[in-house]
């Protein structure tokens, strides 16, 4: 295999790489480095992350970038909001709420529109924030370990880092069933809610680097996205079958949610399903322990970011993520499920009829007006 040359202290929380082709192109190689953490974004890493992306988007001599994480367990379990539950235990949270989402966001929007193409190797734990990283990227691959969930529900967010915008990709209503359970979902479900794009064994992995650097790569984008493709789609033939997913085969009773018009409905039908589906059952679990408010932020969500553009779905997630660490039941589930660890949320609002609406609106106000933090970024080139 090529020599890799390191870009950067490798006890730095995130560390880069080149390696080089073949042909000589290079090829950038990212790792989340913070395994005891299961690699959870923290602020330093986003701050490292998107001046070297940048960086390697403007560089001829790049074909290509690949991110993984250390480890065999995760990819990325999430955003570090352990962090953010501190700042929101202070008096005045909300200018470090809104710089670390700010900062979140512009680095998943950058992965969405990249020009080269950026493969995510999502094997292990991939949630909440770490999905942000891969949902954008042009070549997502999942392995039989891969286990994929939007948590946000159960620490009182919602599905941010994008899930405005990928949740409507699924098919009907079953974004909103994956949003309002926080249910897991495994490689083969990836794949069919296009979440994923190849299947590979996760022992393929230094296989596939090393027919990575032995393709030649060009000078075209457009060209190293089709040689990535082919490369990719020929290790996914060669890998074992796919585990089977919980998604397709319960796909009829998911897609009765649209013949409900309200929320409460839609969550007493989850409710009161009678199933020996394990799965099903732990969905129903979860949203029942899950925050209320919640559930009613990912409804409205999905609702108003119908038809949106990827931009207009970060910058409206900008404003309901800074509002989530005024409100408190964000820094009620984090203390909860993740400080105290004492799996007992006391939620200021107990079910979904408690949650005012004047509460749920107030997170789809325009709060930045004509200065959104996010103005400026460019139009996609790739979704």
């Amino acid at each position: 295999m090529s020599a890799l040359t390191l870009l950067n202290s490798a006890d730095e929380p995130v560390v880069f790489e080149t390696a080089t082709a073949e042909n000589g192109s290079l090829i950038g190689l990212i790792t989340l480095n913070a395994p005891k953490a299961l690699n959870a974004l923290n602020f330093e890493m986003i701050k490292l992350l998107e001046p070297q992306l940048r960086a390697w988007q403007d560089d001829d001599a790049i074909a290509m970038v690949l991110l993984k994480g250390a480890g065999d367990k995760a990819f990325c379990a999430g955003g570090d909001v352990v962090s953010l539950h501190h700042a929101m235990a202070q008096d005045k949270p909300t200018s470090l709420v809104e710089e670390f989402f700010t900062l979140e966001y512009k680095l998943d929007y950058l992965i969405h529109t990249f020009d080269k193409p950026i493969l995510v190797w999502g094997n292990g734990i991939v949630m909440g924030g770490g999905l942000g990283l891969m949902a954008g990227a042009s070549h997502r691959v999942v392995t039989e370990t891969s286990r994929i969930a939007m948590p946000e529900q159960t620490i009182g967010l919602y599905p941010d880092v994008g899930g405005s915008y990928f949740l409507h990709k699924m098919p009907q209503n079953v974004g909103l069933f994956l949003g309002l359970t926080s249910a897991s979902i495994n490689c083969d479900d990836a794949r069919f809610v296009s979440l994923a794009d190849h299947f590979i064994d996760s022992t393929k992995y230094d296989a596939m680097l090393e027919q990575i650097l032995a393709a030649k790569w060009g000078k075209t984008a457009s060209l190293n996205h089709e040689r990535l493709t082919k490369l990719l789609t020929d290790l996914d033939n060669q890998s074992a079958r796919m585990p089977k997913g919980n998604i397709k085969a319960n796909l009829k009773t998911i897609q009765k949610l649209g013949e409900f018009t309200t929320l409460q409905e839609q969550v007493d039908y989850i409710l009161r399903l009678a199933t020996d589906d394990k799965w099903l059952q732990r969905a129903q679990k979860s949203l029942k322990h899950g925050c209320p408010l919640s559930c009613a932020l990912v409804s409205e969500q999905l609702k108003i970011s119908q038809g949106k553009s990827l931009l207009a779905c970060f910058k409206m997630e900008l404003g309901m993520s800074v509002r989530a660490g005024e409100v408190g039941e964000f820094q009620e589930g984090v203390r909860a499920l993740l400080i105290d660890k004492d799996g007992a949320p006391n939620w200021q609002y107990k079910t979904l009829s408690d949650v005012p609406q004047t509460i749920v609106d107030s997170f789809f106000a325009n709060r930045f007006g004509e200065n959104h933090p996010l103005n400026g970024l460019d139009t996609p080139t790739h979704t």
